[in-house]
């Protein structure tokens, strides 16, 4: 079993009662928390590949999360972080933290990338056991806390916010 599925057994995407204290509140982060599981599927998928030595098929996969990542990361970054900023009036708080993360993160994907190029399985692995724990996280933080305060905050421009966030995270 790979880090990443050995992860989502234990951790899976949070327990529902968690994320969500009003099952009918429609959430503009709810994209997000998808894209989240499908990066974790897509990490998963390239770990293995480098694992088992097929390069072909990691760089393949590995290129996929590397750019669903970055959609993920823009979205937050480019739409929905500012609305919250805007809507709430903190920006030094949690939205920093995540931006500073993200960064981190950039860090360890180009060294897995770079990695891919090299065939080095060990590298790689090294590199994303260190991203896996990373986005496990980053991501508990964002769906146990920033998320439910941004659905919260951005309830009234939810519509707007929504289809922006939509638009760049599935590169419309």
């Amino acid at each position: 079993m790979t880090g990443v599925k050995a992860a989502a057994a234990g951790f899976g995407n949070n327990p529902p009662s968690l994320l969500r204290t009003k099952a009918a509140m429609t959430s503009i982060t709810e994209p997000l928390r998808e894209q989240h599981k499908h990066c974790d599927d897509l990490f998963a998928a390239a770990e293995e590949a480098a694992q088992s030595a097929h390069w072909v098929e990691c760089k393949a996969q590995f290129a996929e999360f590397r750019s669903e990542l970055e959609a993920h990361f823009s979205g937050e970054e480019t739409v929905l972080f500012p609305a919250f900023e805007q809507a709430s009036g903190m920006s030094g708080g949690p939205t920093q933290v995540m931006r500073m993360e993200h960064t981190q993160m950039r860090g360890l994907v180009e060294q897995m990338a770079g990695a891919v190029d090299t065939h080095d399985a060990a590298e790689f692995c090294g590199a994303g056991e260190t991203l896996l724990m990373l986005m496990q996280q980053h991501n508990m933080k964002e769906e146990n806390i920033l998320y439910p305060m941004c659905d919260q905050t951005l309830a009234v421009a939810s519509g707007d916010v929504e289809e922006r966030l939509k638009a760049v995270i599935e590169k419309k």
